[in-house]
């Protein structure tokens, strides 16, 4: 568990349809650590090329460098006793649809007790981070933050937390407007049946590895 640069907190959809759909989308099996043929989709590896690293998944803590003096080991602890007292979060619906300039799953309807969640992740663990080099802090200012979110950056170590958090799971990079309505077709096409309401009840702790891909190393299941 400790052969990894950064760690992340993510939602992997349990193994099933959607699993299966995102990990061929993206052509990265996030949970087998492996490479998986893509669709006949014109230009799908370009369009999935910023997201695939990561795998199919919905940020929840964004990724880290473990800090001085903390062990993966007692990462994985801290995730597991946090989970003890979360209960599972109902979802209306995850729907297909531009978010700016690229395409994602997002949540329907009310959000509260899963942003709520996240929160959790971000605030919980993160005695665990260590603090964000400075190319990296540079980087995101480049989108231009707000006060807030600069505010949330030196804190958190990223901007788009608590109140700028808005869950979704990445399905392409950033794409121009007619590409935004070509792609979504072919995802809606290919997206299997989910069920209403969705209910999100566990956590993944995520890994990346030397070649900069991203792997599931546990699940773990709310019990609160």
């Amino acid at each position: 568990m400790s052969d990894y640069t950064r760690y992340a907190i993510y939602y992997l959809p349990p193994e099933g349809p959607l699993q299966r759909f995102g990990a061929e989308w993206l052509g990265w099996d996030v949970g087998r650590g492996a490479a998986v043929p893509q669709p006949d989709v014109t230009g799908i590896a370009e369009i999935t090329a910023t997201p695939r690293k990561y795998g199919f998944h919905g940020t929840l803590k964004p990724p880290f460098r473990l800090a001085e003096g903390c062990a993966a080991y007692d990462l994985h602890a801290a995730v597991a006793a946090m989970v003890a007292d979360q209960p599972p979060v109902r979802l209306d619906a995850l729907v297909p649809g531009a978010l700016g300039h690229f395409l994602a799953l997002k949540p329907k309807g009310e959000t509260a007790a899963l942003a709520a969640m996240a929160a959790r992740c971000v605030a919980e663990l993160d005695a665990f981070r260590a603090p964000a080099p400075e190319a990296e802090l540079a980087r995101r200012r480049k989108a231009g933050l707000s006060a807030r979110q600069e505010e949330m950056l030196l804190r958190w170590g990223y901007p788009y937390v608590f109140d700028d958090f808005r869950f979704h799971m990445t399905l392409s990079g950033r794409l121009p407007p007619d590409e935004l309505t070509r792609v979504l077709a072919e995802v809606e096409a290919r997206l299997p049946a989910l069920p209403e309401p969705y209910m999100i009840d566990q956590v993944a702790l995520a890994g990346e590895r030397s070649d900069g891909m991203f792997e599931l190393i546990h699940r773990y299941t709310f019990t609160g």
